[in-house]
């Protein structure tokens, strides 16, 4: 893949790294451009360290290369702040060229993933599920198992979607409780929904 990047006039290959948490540091140090990580990485995942770049270094453009085209990892690199995911059966000649459209501003995904993005745009209510007040105490991974709760998702859905064990999921749905104050699930998907409405009138 560098060798295939350098050979193009317009990209210079800043820096390489060996898992997540060294390209994390590189990107806050160099402040690159662009981002072409695997989803899998020792220590800390591509997905987490999408999430991560998106927070802190928000300049960096991250198009995720992956072995397979499962759309469930893919719809979590999008949502996580990915600019683009490509299959590795695309093969290294589609890399360049997909990033070179990163850098124009564009969003890489194939037809199927498109497909994936309307079929779960048209799962959302139209009451304004998954948009989220400006201050919050709960953190963005908790955000995504509330918003599957006000859909009516139970733990071994939210679990399969978020790629998550069920244990995982139960450990979120208590911290939101206690975050929102509340001893129910029920209670908790109300108070989501007041906070949305609280956020969209102010």
């Amino acid at each position: 893949m560098r060798d295939e990047l350098q050979s193009r006039p317009r990209f210079v290959v800043a820096a390489e790294a060996s898992d997540g948490v060294e390209a994390f540091e590189l990107c806050r140090h160099y402040r690159p451009e662009l981002l072409v990580t695997e989803a899998v990485l020792p220590r800390v995942d591509g997905i987490e360290l999408t999430r991560s770049l998106r927070d802190d270094v928000p300049e960096v453009r991250t198009m995720i290369f992956a072995v397979n085209s499962d759309p469930g990892i893919s719809l979590r690199a999008l949502r996580a702040g990915a600019w683009g995911y490509l299959p590795k059966d695309a093969g290294i000649a589609a890399v360049g060229a997909s990033l070179a459209a990163v850098a124009r501003g564009e969003a890489v995904v194939s037809r199927m993933l498109t497909m994936r993005l309307i079929e779960r745009l048209r799962q959302v209510p139209e009451a304004g599920t998954g948009i989220r007040p400006v201050k919050s105490n709960l953190t963005s991974r908790e955000w995504e198992v509330l918003d599957m709760l006000v859909t009516g998702a139970g733990t071994s859905a939210i679990a399969g979607t978020l790629f998550l064990t069920e244990d995982t999921v139960y450990s979120h749905v208590k911290s939101i409780m206690r975050k929102l104050g509340v001893r129910t699930r029920g209670e908790a998907i109300e108070m989501a929904e007041s906070l949305v409405s609280l956020s969209l009138s102010a």
